[in-house]
C-alpha cells in the first residue's frame, strides 16, 4: 500500500512540477520555389493585361465563377468584375491607371491539390490634374489549379 502511495505521490508531485517547454514562434509554411515562381509569373502576366487595359485578355485569367471582394465595393462576380475594369479603363481620371507589384510583398502559399494563394501589395497609379496619384492596397488571390493551367477564383482587395 506505502508503494502505491510512494508512486502517486511521485507522480502527483511530477505532473504539478512539470513546466512545458517555452511556446517558439509558428513557423511560416515553406514556400515551393516552382510554385511561387508560377504564381509570381501569372502574376505578372495578368496585371500586364491590366496594364494594357485589354479587358478581354483580361477576363480570361478569372474563373467564370469569380468572387471579387473590395472592401469599398462589395462582392461583384466575374461579369460585375470586367465591368468594373472596362469602367475603371475609359474614365478620364483613371484611363491611364496601372499597376505594380510592391517589391518584396508577394508571398505564395499551396492550397492542397486546389492551387495556390497569393497574398501580396501592389500600386496603383494614374494621373489626375497633371499629377501623378498613386496608392499601395493589399491583395489576396485564389488561384485555382485547372488542366489548363492557374486562374484566379477568388479576389480580396483591402485597404483602400
Amino acid at each position: 500500500m506505502r508503494t502505491i502511495q510512494a508512486v502517486l505521490s511521485v507522480a502527483i508531485l511530477t505532473a504539478c512540477t512539470h513546466r512545458p517547454a517555452p511556446s517558439t514562434p509558428k513557423p511560416t509554411p515553406a514556400e515551393p520555389a516552382a510554385l511561387t515562381t508560377t504564381i509570381t509569373a501569372l502574376d505578372s502576366a495578368l496585371f500586364a493585361a491590366f496594364n494594357a487595359h485589354d479587358t478581354a485578355a483580361l477576363g480570361t485569367w478569372f474563373t467564370p465563377d469569380l468572387e471579387f471582394y473590395h472592401d469599398k465595393g462589395g462582392l461583384a462576380d466575374h461579369d460585375g468584375t470586367m465591368a468594373g475594369f472596362q469602367h475603371l479603363f475609359t474614365q478620364p481620371t483613371t484611363a491611364d491607371m496601372h499597376r505594380t507589384l510592391v517589391p518584396g510583398t508577394m508571398e505564395v502559399y499551396p492550397l492542397g491539390d486546389f492551387g495556390a494563394l497569393e497574398v501580396c501589395q501592389h500600386r496603383f497609379t494614374h494621373t489626375e490634374d497633371g499629377q501623378a496619384v498613386s496608392g499601395v492596397f493589399k491583395n489576396i488571390m485564389i488561384w485555382r489549379k485547372e488542366s489548363t493551367g492557374y486562374r484566379v477564383s477568388r479576389v480580396i482587395s483591402y485597404d483602400h
